[in-house]
Parts: C-alpha cells; sequence; structure tokens
C-alpha cells in the first residue's frame, strides 16, 4: 500500500502540474498569445502530438512541467507573423491575467478538492456515539481506585452506544456542539436528549470539574467514537472557505519565517535533531507522507483517502501562494515586472513622454539564477532531511 500512495502522490502532483499550465495556456490562447508547447515534465520527449500550433506531451523526468508562449523577451527572435502574438506586446492587465491563472487554478482545484473532501468523503471527527462510559474520572492516578468516585455518565445510566443528540431542550446538535455547554456546566446539573436502540431519552447528569495547567472545565466521563462525517453542499461550500483561509494564512506565516527554519532544518538534518512534524517538508517528504497514510493500519480506506484528498489540497493552496512570490524566475516575479511595466507607462504618458518599452526580462538574469541557486539549494537540503531524517506520522 506505501507504493501505491507514492504513485498516488506523483500523479496528483503531475495532475496540479497539468492545471497549472492549463491556466497559463487556456489564457494565453484567449487573448491571441501564440503557444508552441505544452509539455509535463522535463528531458527527452517520451510522447507527443500537435493540435493546431501547439505541440503537447510528456517528458521523461516528472518533475514539473511548462507551458511556451512565444515572445517572453523582448530579445527573442520572432517570425514576422509572430510579432503580433508575443507575449511581451500584450497590454500589462493581459499578462498578469497569463502569468496569474497558473495559481489561480491551483486555488480553484484545492477548494474543489476540500469540498469533494467535506461534502463527499466526510471529515474524521468526534461522533456522538457513545464508545465507552467511564467508570470514573481519573486525575493524577492511571487507573480507578477503589475511593474513586464513579463518572457522572456511569451514575445517570449513560452507556455504551447511547447517541448524545441534544442538551438542555436543544435537540440534532452536534457533538461539537454539546461539549462547551458541558464544559461550561461543571457542578451544575444538564440534561442530555439520548437515542437509545431507536427510543429518545431524557437523561439528567451533574458534570464534575477537573482542572489542568490552571484551567478548569466541566466532563460527564464518555469517550465518543471517531468517524468520516459529510456535510451538506451548502456548509461544505462554506467549511471549504474557511479551511482555504486558514491554509493561505498558514502558508503565508510558513513562507515569512522560511528563512529563520533553515538553520533547524540543518540540525535536524546533519545534527541529530529530532524533525519536526510542524516544520517545513520537501516533495519526497510529502511522499513518504502519503505512503505512511496509504499503508497505515490505522486508518480506514475512506480515511486514507479523506487524508490523500487533503494531502494534495493543501499542497495546491501552498503552491498557488508560493507562485505569487515576487521573485524571478516564479509567476510573482513575472507579474511584479508587468506591474512596473504598467505604472512605467502610465507615468511616462502622463507626462507627455514616450512609452518607455518592456523590460529587459533578460538583463535581469543574474538575479534569476540567484534565487535558482537558492531555491535549489533549498531543495536539495529538504530532500536530504526528507531520505535522512524523514517525519514520521505515527500510524
Amino acid at each position: 500500500m506505501g507504493i501505491l500512495g507514492v504513485i498516488a502522490f506523483v500523479v496528483a502532483l503531475l495532475f496540479s502540474v497539468m492545471v497549472h499550465e492549463f491556466g497559463h495556456y487556456i489564457t494565453a490562447k484567449r487573448y491571441g498569445m501564440k503557444v508552441t508547447e505544452f509539455f509535463l515534465g522535463f528531458g527527452q520527449r517520451i510522447w507527443s502530438t500537435t493540435r493546431g500550433e501547439t505541440e503537447f506531451g510528456i517528458k521523461v523526468i516528472p518533475a514539473g512541467g511548462y507551458c511556451k508562449i512565444v515572445g517572453m523577451s523582448p530579445r527573442e527572435e520572432l517570425a514576422p507573423e509572430d510579432s503580433d502574438r508575443a507575449f511581451y506586446k500584450a497590454s500589462s492587465k493581459r499578462r498578469l491575467v497569463v502569468l496569474g491563472a497558473g495559481s489561480f487554478n491551483h486555488f480553484v482545484l484545492g477548494i474543489f478538492l476540500l469540498f469533494l473532501l467535506i461534502a463527499g468523503i466526510g471529515t474524521s471527527q468526534i461522533l456522538p456515539t457513545v464508545e465507552e462510559t467511564l467508570p470514573c474520572i481519573r486525575t493524577t492516578e492511571t487507573v480507578c481506585l477503589a475511593t474513586s468516585a464513579p463518572s457522572p455518565a456511569k451514575v445517570a445510566g449513560i452507556l455504551a452506544d447511547d447517541q448524545i443528540v441534544g442538551i438542555n431542550g436543544k435537540e440534532n446538535l452536534k457533538w461539537s456542539e454539546i461539549v462547551p455547554i458541558i464544559r461550561q456546566s461543571s457542578g451544575k446539573e444538564i440534561t442530555l436528549s439520548i437515542l437509545r436502540n431507536g427510543e429518545k431519552l431524557a437523561i439528567a447528569v451533574t458534570p464534575v470539574q477537573i482542572t489542568s495547567d490552571g484551567k478548569s472545565w466541566g466532563i460527564i466521563g464518555v469517550r465518543n467514537k471517531v468517524g468520516l462525517v459529510r456535510e451538506n453542499p451548502i456548509s461544505a461550500s462554506k467549511v471549504s472557505l474557511l479551511i482555504t483561509k486558514d491554509l493561505v494564512v498558514g502558508s503565508v506565516k510558513a513562507l515569512v519565517s522560511l528563512p529563520t527554519q533553515i538553520p533547524s532544518i540543518v540540525r535536524q538534518t546533519f545534527g541529530g535533531e529530532a524533525r519536526n512534524a510542524n516544520g517545513l517538508v520537501g516533495i519526497v517528504g510529502v511522499a513518504r507522507v502519503s505512503a505512511q497514510t496509504a499503508s497505515s493500519g490505522a486508518l480506514t480506506l475512506p480515511e486514507k483517502i479523506a487524508s490523500f484528498v487533503l494531502i494534495v489540497a493543501s499542497l495546491n493552496i501552498f503552491i498557488g501562494i508560493f507562485n505569487l512570490l515576487p521573485i524571478l524566475p516564479l509567476d510573482g516575479g513575472h507579474m511584479a515586472i508587468a506591474i512596473v511595466e504598467g505604472l512605467r507607462r502610465k507615468i511616462a504618458l502622463a507626462r507627455g513622454k514616450l512609452d518607455p518599452g518592456p523590460i529587459d526580462v533578460e538583463r535581469l538574469t543574474p538575479i534569476t539564477m540567484l534565487v535558482f541557486v537558492l531555491l535549489a539549494a533549498l531543495t536539495l537540503l529538504l530532500l536530504a532531511a526528507d531520505i535522512f531524517n524523514p517525519i514520521s506520522l505515527g500510524l
């Protein structure tokens, strides 16, 4: 199952690349630009076919893909018939649309996968069904003692497989909606609505207070089952957007803190320091996590699928954000140049001067190469970390 997880991840990654490049392709064609190549992978061609003026195909190294639009730089030699279709001759707004379409498609794919997960597969949640009624409330001791008081749930007669569906007259609630009321009701009697063998019961119970790390809350002493829960389409849409927002914020924070995390990654790779499961991880690391998820005996097949879909959705959101960074050779770097060109043109026209023309991207090659070297070094560092000190989910 582990190798299937890796294969599934590679296929999902290549599909995500295809979706990204298709964004560039379809918008470029929409604005009349000439697209000569659309390939998945790099290196030698494995297969290709030509449709119209574009060659579509697959190359031997499955490490990305590209969409070749003519005239990305004013220095590029063009056939006379292609001159008016050059990328650099398009307006700044059109170039921004073409450049941003890749990341936009990542966001769309990520949100769609989250919706599919929440509405179709379900997310792992604590269910309202009781798995076990605890015999007592343990605080410092590890087992119930003869002097231990029975748990409120045991005293009230709550049984395994009871479904707690309401509290204090409020019906058809989720367990996540019931728990806060229980926590706030220590020492106060509450009435739970319980389904038992098709019959609805009203059972009174008084939560007891426990304290940990200076915080106190009420509990009744039940352990509930965990399972996948599907939401209706409207609720799933809202939740998908909320999760996307959290992923975007998390991705931005991760990128901002990237320089400060590199020393820690070096220590974790070469210094024997324990790997931080919440830290940076490379593509190989993500593939390993997919393999661990697929081979885990602790997860059911639907739970494995749900975990995999969440991994791919999160990866697409992160790649979408990463590609928007205003540094070459990323799409965000080219977008920054298009914005600067548009501002220069407006300022020149406002002053009655001639259009200064496009910025020669090739003159920025030293900066591009520096960024490329830094990204390559980071990729190699994460590769080494994922090989020599991989993240383990403990599944």
